[in-house]
């Protein structure tokens, strides 16, 4: 008997694959990534009503995550007005379990009045610190025990010292099956000079460089291709670490 479900799955699946070896459409989507990021595509969007400074396309990849994995916590690093703290938490709402946990070097004050005032702030906690200083960090552990699924997401500081040490500091609380995702990879994909303005972090320095160094001393995670090859329009390209052991 034919199951359309798993035709559609099995169809989605030979499409996504495809659009890994589609040169013109990979090269539409470089364009784009460059272009798009030029003219900071990602401050044009919005969720329930704060600001996310994200791709929809990594957003939609987030929500797939999300309502697979069904995690009791996801921790991100890098608050700013809040928007993708409140995205997290209203999936978790429809879901019917779990909280988010923002972290952040300076939560602004007005930003976190409006946070604290949406309706989503039921499902989040904040703690406002240096995510790789090691107390806070320890904060962090008291929230992590007793979750049985954990996703992480890494979008604060983007040199390469400063991921690599969240990646080292964060990577132990994902549970196996989850993920942590590094946002701002495509820095190192961007042109030579692409930033004008002088910026920490650049080419050979940046969250993808520090992704690289990590993955060499860890193998109990991998780069999710097929995220990649699926979403072809993202911040994150090799940024999404799925916990394999």
């Amino acid at each position: 008997m034919n199951n359309p479900i798993k035709a559609f799955i099995d169809e989605r699946i030979q499409r996504i694959n495809g659009n890994g070896k589609n040169v013109s459409l990979q090269q539409a989507a470089e364009a784009f990534n460059i272009e798009s990021n030029k003219a900071q595509y990602s401050y044009n969007f919005s969720w329930m009503g704060r600001p996310i400074i994200q791709y929809p396309q990594d957003m939609i990849a987030m929500q797939e995550i999300i309502w697979e994995l069904k995690p009791d916590l996801i921790i991100e690093t890098g608050i700013a007005h809040g928007g993708s703290l409140i995205y997290y938490a209203s999936l978790l709402e429809l879901i019917g379990k779990g909280e988010v946990l923002g972290i952040d070097i300076d939560i602004r004050e007005h930003n976190r009045r409006e946070i604290e005032a949406h309706p989503m702030f039921k499902r989040i906690k904040m703690i406002q610190g240096s995510s790789i200083d090691p107390n806070l960090v320890e904060q962090v552990k008291t929230v992590v025990k007793g979750k049985q699924t954990v996703l992480v997401s890494l979008d604060s500081n983007h040199t390469q010292d400063h991921v690599l040490k969240e990646l080292q500091f964060y990577a132990p609380f994902v549970t196996p099956g989850s993920y942590i995702v590094v946002f701002d990879t495509i820095v190192e994909d961007l042109p030579e000079g692409y930033f004008k303005e002088k910026r920490p972090w650049g080419i050979g320095d940046n969250p993808k460089t520090a992704v690289y160094e990590f993955l060499k001393n860890n193998d109990q995670f991998e780069i999710d291709t097929a995220i990649n090859n699926k979403l072809l329009i993202s911040v994150a390209p090799d940024g999404y670490l799925k916990k394999i052991k």
